[in-house]
């Protein structure tokens, strides 16, 4: 959490500071890698009193489906007593995405109402906290609860939303418009994650290696082969392996850039289409895939690698000669998977 102190203080005020007999709303943005998860963990960590119940959900970035937020809780939680829920068995086995339930179709606005029930149930009396990782990802009906959890009134918990910035389709407007709407709220506090400045890279090296070690051009080499990432300044200073830093500025000695760095197929052909220039959109196209199956792959090929940048990778993958041809795939595209689910349709399991 280095250059994040002040982040996580301003959210355990805000936890301190909250009326638990209401909720409040903290969102979290930044770009991948950038440490929200690590904040989020921080500030729980920081929260007194601690938080009687932490609900966390994530969302599933290949086959998102209704409600994958709420199902991911109750996969860690289980379902409540029925007593306390008053709600049909079939539409609780729906929202948990149990494979087996009915195929009976329940309007939007009905299942929402059930979805909200069964989290005022799960957080009982408080104060909770309710985790929503990447918010960016998730199915439009998860948007929806989380939209509605923020205004519920008399919900004794603090609703915390991770997200990077969303995309441009459909799925990723609402998602703007969600994340917007919560940051918006009354009494809402909003922490946006930059890349690390020279200082704090400075600051994290000399928590691994001695101050004298630590010289100007061992910082710039550092910050320009991380992009400030937190990280990826973490897999560069792993990697490195408690040899002399100066390693880093030593154009011969590269601890991350490797010959083999084990990439599998599908990030052999991501990282040819980076190297013929390629946006995430036309990969996607070219190799019959997900935009967010993608960006897991592209964050795979820059980990393994090494690279701080796609245009690192491209470069790694000309020297190493690594990639296929894909000058004319985006020709013969296979078809693109499906789009999430909308709220309130038929579908339902994992």
């Amino acid at each position: 959490m280095v250059g994040h102190s002040d982040d996580v203080s301003e959210l355990a005020t805000a936890w301190c500071a909250g009326d638990t007999s209401h909720g409040r709303t903290a969102v979290i943005t930044g770009s991948a890698g950038v440490g929200k998860s690590r904040l989020v963990a921080a500030a729980l960590d920081a929260f007194d009193p601690p938080p009687s119940t932490i609900l966390t959900g994530t969302a599933r970035l290949h086959s998102p489906a209704p409600y994958d937020w709420l199902a991911a809780v109750l996969d860690r939680t289980g379902l409540p007593p029925a007593t306390k829920l008053r709600a049909p068995a079939d539409a609780l086995a729906w929202l948990a995405q149990d494979p087996d339930v009915p195929r009976e179709r329940y309007a939007p606005d009905a299942l929402l109402r059930i979805a909200v029930r069964l989290v005022r149930a799960l957080v009982g009396d408080g104060p909770a906290v309710l985790v929503a990782e990447d918010l960016q990802a998730f199915d439009p009906a998860s948007l929806n609860l989380l939209a509605a959890l923020a205004t519920t009134p008399d919900l004794p918990a603090l609703l915390m939303v991770t997200s990077r910035p969303p995309e441009s389709d459909k799925t990723g407007r609402l998602a703007a418009r969600t994340l917007a709407r919560l940051a918006g709220g009354a009494g809402a506090v909003r922490v946006h994650l930059r890349p690390l400045g020279r200082p704090e890279i400075a600051d994290a090296l000399t928590q691994v290696y001695r101050a004298d070690l630590v010289t100007d051009a061992v910082i710039d080499a550092a910050l320009e082969r991380s992009g400030g990432n937190p990280y990826q300044l973490t897999e560069l200073l792993a990697d490195l392996g408690g040899r002399d830093p100066v390693a880093l500025i030593v154009a011969d000695s590269d601890p991350l850039v490797t010959a083999d760095p084990q990439l599998t197929a599908r990030e052999r052909d991501v990282i040819g289409c980076l190297a013929a220039g390629m946006a995430n959109k036309q990969i996607a196209r070219s190799l019959g895939i997900s935009v967010r199956t993608v960006t897991v792959h592209v964050s795979n090929v820059l980990r393994k690698t090494g690279t701080a940048s796609r245009t690192d990778a491209a470069l790694w993958a000309v020297r190493h000669d690594v990639g296929r041809s894909v000058a004319d795939a985006s020709d013969n595209a296979p078809a693109r998977e499906p789009e999430p689910a909308l709220a309130g349709s038929a579908r339902s399991g994992r």
